[in-house]
C-alpha cells in the first residue's frame, strides 16, 4: 500500500497564511460593516427624534387625548394634519403618524398620512419597547429597526405625548427610510475589501519572505541532520552549525547538536548502564526470597498444636518491606506472636526489619519467663545502639499460654488489634500504647493481660491496612477493616485474611500499594486433653 503523501511545511505556510488572509479580510470586513451600519441607523434615529421633538412643540397634547376618546375630525385636526404633512414633505421621512398601542399588539391611529382617524394595524416594531413608552413615558432605548414588506427598511424615533396632567396619552412616530445605508454599505465594503486585500498581500509577503529566511529553511536543515542521525547509526553531522538566525532557532540547533552528542555518549554507557539495572533487580528479588523465608510462611506451622489455627501474609510495597510477623513457642505450653512495622520502605527498612525481628525472637527464647514488656525492654537497648539512620519500629508482641487461654501483650506503638469473643464479632481492642522501640535506649514499655476462651480470635495488622489508598485519595481505615472481618467471623485463620485481602484490593482499584500490607489472625481452641 502507498504511503499517504504528506505535505511539507512549506506547503502548510503558504495555504496557512492564504486562508490567514482570507478570513482576516472577512473579519474585517464584517465588523467595519456592523459598525458602519450601526452608525449610520444611529444619525437616521437621532434625526427622528429631532423632529420628533418640534413636532411635540407645535401640536396640541390636550387635542390629541380628545381624539383618543372620540376618534373624530374636527377644524383642528384638520389644521395638525396639514402641518404634519408638511413636516413630512419638507424634512425627507418616511411617515409621520400618531397611535395608541394595545397590549394585543395592535394600534389604534389617532394620525397617518395614509389611514383615517380610527384606523388599527399591528405592531411591526419591538412591541414590549413601545408598550414600555406608552406606560411608562419613556423613550425607547435602541432604534426600533424594521424591515417589512409593506413599510420597507427603516428607522422609528418614538416619543410620547403627554396631555397637561401628565399622562401619556398616545405615541408620536416619525420612520425615515434606510435604503440608502445599502448602497452606501456596498460602497464601503468594495473600498474596505481592495484596500484590506492590497495591505494584507504587502504582508504576506514581507512576512512570507521573514519566515521562509528564519523559520522554514533552519527546519528543513534541522530535519535532514535528524534524519540523518537517526538513520547512519547516531553519526553526527555538523552542518547544523551553519544555522545563524542569531534567534531561538540558532538556540534550538545548538540544542539539537549538544543533544546528538549526549545521545552518543548514552549509547556508549547504556549497556554498563542496563547490566547494572538488571544486577540490581536480581539481587532485589533474592532479598525479596530472603525476606520472605525469613517470616513462617509453612501453613499450618504446627499441625500437631491443635489448641489453635495462625495464618500470616505480607505483601511489601516495594521489593523488600519493613514490616515482619512472628510466632514461636517459648516453651511447650507458650507461643510468643510479633507484628511489626520499621519505619521507612525498601532495602535499609528490610537490613532493619532483620535485625529487629532476630533480636526479638532471641530475647524471648533466651530469656524465658520475661515478661513482654521486659523482653522489649532489652530489645530497645540493642535496636538503640549504633542506629545511626534513626530508625524505629512499632511493634505487637504477645505471650499466650496455651493450657489456660491467659495472655500478656506489649504495646510500643503499633496498631490496636482486633479481637472476637466466641459467636461474636471483631472489634478494636483500645488501650493506652507505649512509645516505638529505638526511639530511646532507656524506655519503659506498659503492657496488659487478656484471657482468651476456646472459639475466641483476634487479627492484628500494620498501618498498611488501614492506610490503603484509592484513587479519591480516601483510606480503607478502619471501620471498613472491621466490616470486612465480619462479614465471615466464622471463617478460619486463612479464609479471614484472603477475605481482608480481597477487599482491600477491591476498595483500591487501579490506585497504587504505597505501603507494606501484613496480617495475622489467630484462633484459640482451647486447652487438648
Amino acid at each position: 500500500m502507498d504511503k499517504k503523501k504528506k505535505w511539507g511545511i512549506n506547503r502548510k505556510a503558504t495555504i496557512g497564511t492564504a486562508i490567514f488572509t482570507f478570513i482576516l479580510v472577512v473579519l474585517s470586513c464584517t465588523a467595519g460593516s456592523y459598525i458602519f451600519n450601526r452608525s449610520i441607523e444611529k444619525i437616521y434615529n437621532d434625526k427622528g427624534y429631532v423632529l420628533g421633538d418640534i413636532i411635540l412643540n407645535e401640536i396640541d397634547h390636550d387635542k390629541i387625548a380628545e381624539y383618543t376618546r372620540t376618534w373624530k375630525e374636527d377644524d383642528y385636526y384638520k389644521s395638525m394634519k396639514k402641518y404634519l404633512r408638511f413636516m413630512k414633505d419638507t424634512s425627507d421621512v418616511a411617515y409621520i403618524y400618531i397611535v395608541v398601542p394595545y397590549e394585543n399588539k395592535t394600534m389604534r391611529y389617532v394620525y397617518d398620512n395614509t389611514t383615517f382617524i380610527g384606523d388599527s394595524d399591528p405592531i411591526s416594531a419591538s412591541f414590549d419597547e413601545i408598550w414600555q413608552a406608552y406606560t411608562e413615558g419613556v423613550r425607547p432605548k435602541s432604534y426600533l429597526i424594521r424591515r417589512s414588506k409593506r413599510y420597507g427598511y427603516l428607522t422609528s424615533s418614538c416619543l410620547p405625548i403627554k396631555d397637561s396632567t401628565g399622562n401619556v396619552v398616545a405615541l408620536l412616530f416619525v420612520d425615515i427610510n434606510m435604503k440608502v445605508i445599502r448602497s452606501t454599505l456596498i460602497d464601503y465594503l468594495l473600498n474596505m475589501i481592495a484596500i484590506s486585500l492590497l495591505l494584507l498581500g504587502l504582508f504576506c509577503l514581507s512576512n512570507w519572505y521573514f519566515i521562509s529566511k528564519n523559520l522554514i529553511n533552519p527546519l528543513m536543515v534541522l530535519r535532514r541532520n535528524v534524519r540523518k542521525f537517526a538513520s547512519n547509526n547516531a553519526e553526527i553531522d555538523t552542518s547544523i552549525e551553519d544555522i545563524q538566525t542569531g534567534d531561538e532557532m540558532e538556540e534550538l540547533a545548538s540544542s539539537v547538536l549538544q543533544m546528538e552528542k549526549d545521545i552518543v555518549k548514552y549509547i556508549d554507557n547504556i549497556q554498563s548502564i542496563t547490566a547494572e539495572k538488571e544486577r540490581i533487580s536480581a539481587e532485589l528479588d533474592v532479598a525479596s526470597k530472603i525476606q520472605t523465608d525469613m517470616l513462617p510462611g509453612v501453613f499450618p506451622p504446627f499441625p500437631d498444636r491443635k489448641e489453635l489455627d495462625i495464618y500470616a501474609t505480607m505483601t511489601p510495597a516495594k521489593e523488600v518491606g519493613g514490616d515482619f510477623y512472628d510466632f514461636f513457642f517459648i516453651d511447650n505450653d507458650h507461643l510468643a506472636i510479633v507484628m511489626a512495622d520499621v519505619s521507612g520502605k525498601g532495602v535499609p527498612a528490610a537490613l532493619f526489619m532483620a535485625r529487629a525481628k532476630t533480636i526479638i525472637r532471641n530475647s524471648a527464647l533466651t530469656k524465658k519467663g520475661l515478661s513482654p514488656s521486659r523482653i522489649l525492654r532489652d530489645v530497645n537497648k540493642q535496636l538503640s545502639e549504633n542506629n545511626a539512620e534513626d530508625f524505629f519500629v512499632t511493634v505487637w508482641f504477645c505471650i499466650i499460654e496455651l493450657s489456660t487461654g491467659r495472655g500478656m501483650a506489649s504495646n510500643a506503638g503499633h496498631e490496636c488489634p482486633a479481637i472476637r469473643r466466641a459467636g461474636g464479632e471483631y472489634e478494636l481492642l483500645i488501650y493506652k500504647h507505649s512509645p516505638a522501640l529505638a526511639i530511646s535506649e532507656e524506655l519503659l514499655f506498659g503492657e496488659h493481660t487478656f484471657d482468651m476462651n476456646p472459639g475466641d480470635s483476634f487479627f492484628v495488622y500494620t498501618d498498611g491496612v488501614t492506610e490503603a489508598t484509592n484513587l479519591d485519595m480516601k483510606l480503607f481505615g478502619t471501620k471498613r477493616m472491621l466490616q470486612s472481618l465480619n462479614r465471615d467471623p466464622e471463617a478460619d485463620a486463612k479464609k479471614l485474611l484472603e477475605n481482608m485481602q480481597e477487599d482491600i484490593d477491591a476498595f483500591v482499584g487501579e490506585g497504587s500499594q504505597f505501603d507494606d500490607i501484613t496480617m495475622l489472625s489467630f484462633f484459640y481452641k482451647g486447652p487438648q486433653s
